[in-house]
Order: structure tokens, then sequence, then C-alpha cells
């Protein structure tokens, strides 16, 4: 193996490793953005960003949209086994660190929606990580935002901009993962486990 062959292994392996933990982390950060970050905070309710005019949504769409296409680049890289205990470990840590308030809601929301995503990137990853990680993520993003909202505020006043909010994330995820692995030429030759 070449010096640069295994430049691009390391390159690989460590986003991977990235992927892995960056997933793991964004239940914990969604939960933080939705309680303090946004343009305006609801008394008692989610902190706001707005996504089109006139459409606000919940600040923590960010981290969810992002979480959606870092597990699809796991089970991707590492195979259904590791995707599924990432989906596991993932909700522990949404639980555990989940205020009080958004501990059902979170962790259910978050449980669901990576199941979706899983269910639907599994047999669709064949055609490509582009299309199975955008169709599988659209699936999980609407499965999150109707459960979250449900469950959290008893109403589906944010959906749209839930939505929106969550698919900007996603396309823009995908978007700078093609063009780091393009830039990097590990796109085309990658192995994909099962």
């Amino acid at each position: 193996m070449t010096s640069i062959s295994r430049r691009k292994a390391r390159i690989v392996k460590g986003g991977v490793v990235l992927s892995y933990i960056g997933f793991l982390l964004t239940g914990p950060a969604s939960n933080w953005l939705i309680q303090n970050v946004g343009t305006y905070c609801v008394p008692n309710g989610p902190c706001l960003i707005p996504v089109l005019p006139g459409i606000s949504a919940p600040s923590g769409v960010l981290m969810v949209g992002l979480a959606l296409v870092l597990r699809d680049l796991v089970h991707r890289d590492l195979g259904a086994y590791w995707a599924l205990s990432a989906i596991l470990l993932g909700s522990l840590i949404s639980a555990i660190f989940s205020p009080q308030a958004l501990l059902i809601a979170s962790t259910t929301a978050f449980l669901l929606s990576e199941l979706s995503d899983f269910a639907v990137f599994a047999p669709l990853r064949r055609r490509g990580f582009v299309v199975a990680a955008l169709v599988s993520s659209t699936v999980g993003l609407i499965v999150d935002s109707l459960v979250f909202l449900w469950l959290a505020f008893g109403s589906l006043d944010y959906l749209a901009g839930q939505v929106l909010g969550k698919l900007y994330m996603v396309l823009v995820t995908i978007l700078i993962i093609v063009i780091w692995e393009r830039r990097r030429g590990i796109w085309a030759k990658r192995p994909t486990p099962l």
C-alpha cells in the first residue's frame, strides 16, 4: 500500500469515526438549541428560527437534519449493525440529556425517525448514497417532525417549518459530503458493508 493509499484510508476511517460520534451528539445538541438558540423563544416553548418568510421552526431542526444524514453515513460505511447500535445509543443519549419537558417527545421522535430512515435507506443504498440518503432522510424528517411536535407541544403548528428546516440541513449536509469525498478521491470506490 502506498503512502497516498494509506493516507486516504486514514481519512476515510477518520470520517467514519467522526460521523458516528457526530451522530451521537446531535440529540443533545438539538435539545440544547431548541431551548437556547433562536430569533424568538416562545415562553414555555421552543426557540424558533425562520426557514422561509413567515415560516418558523424550532431551532433543533438543524441538528435533526444533520443526524439523519450522519446515520446514513454510518450505515453506508460500517453496516447495518453499527447503524442500529448508533440509533439505540443515540436514543439513550437523547433520553439522558433531554430536558424533562422534552424527554418523551425527543427520545421517541429520535428513535422512530432514525428507524424509519434506516428502513428506507437499507434497500435504497445500492442505488447510490445521494439517492438513498435523500429519500430516507426525507421520510425520517417527516416522522421526526410529526412525532416530536405532537408529543412535545400537542400541536402540529410548526410542521411546515420543521420539515423545511430539516430538509435544508439534509441537502446542505449531503452536498458537503459529496464535495468532500470527491475532492479526496474517495467517492466512487468505497466498499459498502451490509
